[in-house]
């Protein structure tokens, strides 16, 4: 005989997610009383705690942190069924809606995601994003722990836990202003190594995805960058680029509007190009639900065909 319930599960799952009985009550809409009550309920049932206090907070200890996942699985799972059966039930009316967090890296929250997000309103209008940008280390420890049902990332993972998987590529172009001296230079012939290894680059901040692969393009052909200045934006970098405070290396998705409109050019070089993937970041060993699973298609469809 089961002493656990579904609700007690849930109950469990949004103050894992809130660090609150008292939030996780504003979000089911129960009373404090009542979802006090339901997590000691599980937890007796389980005859472990689940929590510790830290303050007024309520923090996941060695227990608690094992049984979240399969949790959420399970609430995933149930999820899954009242959709099936109320399709069947009333086929005509609209799927319950359902919520998926989704923690996406700067470049790709800002210039994919809006495409990404209006393949998969048309196909599935039921699933509501909730969107975090970050940086792609904030949103691979998001993932990690299931604060984010799925991440979004343009660097390397190097997280344990983590499934990663290639799904979009992404080239990385040199640019400067238009005036600054090594455009200038670059009319005549392409920059070679000595010239970048001599000038001076705007970077992002480290634990950035844009950031590693930069290093990790560059650094094997020139031995080191003279960095001038970091910024936790590769937007801000940009535009300070564009006004002549040095040169950078940035995602063509980012830069592509400014070099149309003639604030940026891009630099020829010696190099050869360089290349980056995107890449989905999920919880290892989590069930896929329909709803990531409809998220995942909507990126793969995204990356080999037309929106």
């Amino acid at each position: 005989m089961l002493h656990l319930t579904l609700r007690q599960i849930e109950i469990f799952s949004a103050v894992a997610q809130s660090g609150s009985t008292v939030a996780a009550a504003e979000v089911l809409g129960l009373s404090q009383s009542a979802t006090s009550a339901a997590l000691k309920q599980l937890e007796q049932g389980l005859g472990a705690p689940l929590f510790g206090r830290v303050g007024r907070a309520l923090v996941l200890n060695d227990a608690g942190r094992a049984v979240l996942p399969q949790a959420l699985a399970l609430l995933e799972q149930a999820q899954a069924i009242e959709q099936a059966f109320a399709a069947r039930a009333a086929p005509g009316r609209a799927r319950l809606p359902v919520r998926l967090r989704v923690a996406a890296s700067t470049t790709i929250g800002t210039y994919v995601l809006p495409q990404l997000l209006a393949r998969l309103a048309r196909s599935h209008p039921e699933i509501h994003v909730d969107l975090q940008v970050a940086n792609t280390r904030e949103v691979a420890d998001a993932v990690q722990a299931l604060h984010a049902d799925l991440g979004l990332i343009e660097g390397a993972s190097h997280g344990d836990g983590l499934q990663v998987q290639s799904w979009l590529r992404d080239e990385l172009v040199l640019v400067a202003a238009p005036d600054h001296a090594l455009a200038l230079q670059a009319r005549a012939r392409p920059l070679d190594a000595p010239a970048l290894r001599a000038a001076s680059w705007l970077l992002r901040e480290p634990g950035s995805g844009t950031r590693e692969m930069v290093e990790h393009a560059l650094l094997p052909h020139l031995g080191q960058l003279q960095v001038s200045a970091t910024l936790g934006s590769s937007e801000a970098i940009a535009r300070c680029v564009a006004r002549g405070l040095g040169v950078s290396c940035l995602s063509r998705l980012l830069v592509q509007a400014l070099v149309d409109g003639g604030e940026l050019v891009l630099l020829p070089t010696t190099l050869p190009r360089l290349w980056r993937d995107f890449s989905l970041v999920q919880r290892t060993g989590r069930p896929l639900s329909p709803a990531r699973q409809a998220f995942v298609q909507a990126c793969l469809e995204l990356a080999h065909g037309p929106s």
